[in-house]
């Protein structure tokens, strides 16, 4: 395999492609990483989530970094790192339109409310959800082709 940098275009093309990738928040140095279904819209990365873990930490420290890959076995792969900074979309005046925007944009995609929804029964204290955004400071990106 040989690997190479991918430009902005074709980073910005496996994240139109995609829905599902790893977002990495952290806390106190300790860092944390799940799986977030997303849109890619605007250079911007929405999402959906009831409060939970990621939130608070998000919340705390909104530096965050989102994974997402396209990898096929033994034809090669992409990856792209996308490093911003998390806001969230409140359903109030002022954020309700971009809101909307993120609903309606998530909502083309079939169980686009996982995996932000589920939670352990046990956890599910609050019901509450929200939508958000991270905002594209920079992102970077890589491919393995076969030699």
């Amino acid at each position: 395999m040989i690997v190479k940098e991918l430009t902005e275009q074709e980073c910005t093309a496996v994240l139109q492609a995609s829905s599902l990738g790893h977002l990495a928040c952290a806390k106190d140095n300790q860092p944390y990483v799940v799986p977030i279904t997303f849109v890619f819209a605007d250079h911007h990365i929405y999402s959906f989530s009831m409060l939970g873990q990621k939130i608070e930490w998000m919340r705390k420290n909104p530096r965050v970094c989102l994974q997402v890959g396209d990898f096929k076995q033994g034809q090669g792969s992409k990856s792209v790192l996308v490093y911003g900074v998390y806001e969230e979309l409140p359903d109030r005046i002022g954020s309700k339109r971009e809101r909307d925007h993120a609903w309606s944009l998530l909502s083309k995609h079939a169980n686009w409310w996982e995996p932000g929804a589920l939670k352990p029964i046990t956890a599910a204290i609050h019901p509450e959800h929200l939508f958000y955004k991270i905002v594209i400071e920079t992102m970077t990106g890589r491919q393995a082709v076969p030699e």
